[in-house]
């Protein structure tokens, strides 16, 4: 099964190639095409997608969050100040930001490095921002049990910012809650807060750790 896989790996980075390849083919004049620099820019854009971009889609949630451990406390569990990267899918452009999870446990709790790998796992996809936000959320409730959770995001969209409006100092959030928090307006002012206190003006050196 694993040489399959791999086989089938290869046939995708392959096709992923000539994809990008065309690509450039279409739209960079046949003289420049032919620069030195451009020679293996196919495959490593196919390989910066298939390894640091959308390698999410090899990720699947509920495996991540079975690495859990039983507990009793019920109070909100909290990182902010993720940094993740995701691409738009309307333009094929990225964007990054960071990002705040918070979650009441409900019966268990994964260690806080498993939270930032959840983000990774939704955000290196083509997605937009606010189903993002909302996939994290609603993955904790699902796959975790928590009685409720939520996911804050503030990010650089390139497709703002470098084409369209260029407006070079807008940031998009998006916020979504799910389970119990999805109505405690209480709870959601908590995480509202933990996420502005990590924002891009504030934050100094690695996430930040809430419980």
């Amino acid at each position: 099964m694993g040489r399959v896989r791999a086989a089938r790996a290869r046939r995708g980075s392959a096709g992923a190639t000539r994809a990008v390849a065309r690509f450039l083919d279409a739209l960079v004049p046949a003289g420049a095409r032919e620069d030195r620099e451009l020679v293996g820019t196919p495959a490593r854009v196919a390989d910066a997608f298939a390894r640091d971009l959308l390698d999410g889609y090899r990720c699947r949630p509920g495996r991540l969050l079975a690495e859990a451990m039983p507990h009793a406390g019920r109070d909100l569990v909290a990182v902010s100040g993720i940094d993740f990267h995701a691409v738009c899918p309307h333009h094929l452009l990225p964007y990054r930001g960071l990002a705040t999870v918070a979650y009441l446990p409900g019966g268990r709790v994964v260690g806080f490095g498993v939270l930032a790998r959840l983000v990774d796992c939704f955000a290196h996809r083509l997605v937009i921002e606010e189903v993002l936000a909302m996939q994290v959320a609603e993955a904790l409730v699902r796959h975790l049990g928590a009685r409720g959770a939520a996911c804050v995001l503030d990010a650089e969209q390139l497709c703002l910012t470098v084409r369209g409006e260029r407006r070079r100092g807008a940031r998009a959030h998006a916020q979504a809650f799910a389970g119990e928090m999805e109505r405690d307006r209480s709870m959601q002012r908590r995480v509202l807060a933990l996420a502005s206190a990590s924002g891009p003006g504030e934050r100094r050196g690695g996430p930040r750790r809430r419980r």
